[in-house]
């Protein structure tokens, strides 16, 4: 079995059960298709694992020591990179602080955190065919704030040097939010 098959399984039993936001689609479809999205644009084999796992340690009872122990510290280090570390801190707050790191943040990283925000963004889109707007509802913050702050990822995805995942990021919050 390969560390990708291993991603696989290991992230299907850490968000057992959990769904994604207002819906009845199962959590493990978004880590599932941000690894899809790795693997597609070609990336290392660390960060499609990372991208299936970007989530188990921000909203699962996975721990540091569990990555570390069954994917290495580099899968480790890629998705603490991509967690927020305060979840007890406001959304501006939390947002501001995952813009600024990812000015900086070493490849690897800024590719899964895109590839998370293009899953999310395409996620949105699907929602507003079915649903419409009302889809800005589900969120903590409503569509005024999340074009505020996809677009600022963008910016900060780039601040190091653009990548191709992070033109398609772009693309998707440019149609998603109508600028242009």
């Amino acid at each position: 079995m390969t560390l990708i098959d291993q991603a696989i399984e290991f992230a299907a039993k850490a968000h057992y059960s959990q769904f994604r936001k207002g819906t009845d689609i199962p959590y493990i479809s978004h880590p599932y298709g941000v690894g899809m999205i790795l693997l597609q644009a070609g990336c290392e084999e660390d960060a499609v694992i990372a991208g299936i796992l970007h989530d188990t340690l921000e909203d699962t009872d996975t721990t540091e020591e569990d990555l570390l122990k069954n994917f290495g510290p580099t899968v480790l280090e890629i998705v603490k990179g991509c967690s927020e570390p305060d979840k007890q801190a406001s959304w501006e707050d939390r947002k501001k602080h995952t813009i600024e790191y990812l000015k900086h943040a070493p490849l690897t990283i800024r590719q899964v955190a895109c590839a998370d925000k293009i899953h999310n963004l395409r996620s949105i889109k699907r929602d507003i065919a079915t649903i419409g707007e009302t889809v800005w509802g589900k969120f903590k913050r409503g569509k005024e704030f999340q074009k505020w702050y996809y677009t600022e990822l963008v910016d900060s995805l780039g601040f190091a040097g653009r990548f191709p995942l992070l033109d398609i990021l772009q693309k998707e919050v440019d149609e998603l939010f109508g600028i242009k």
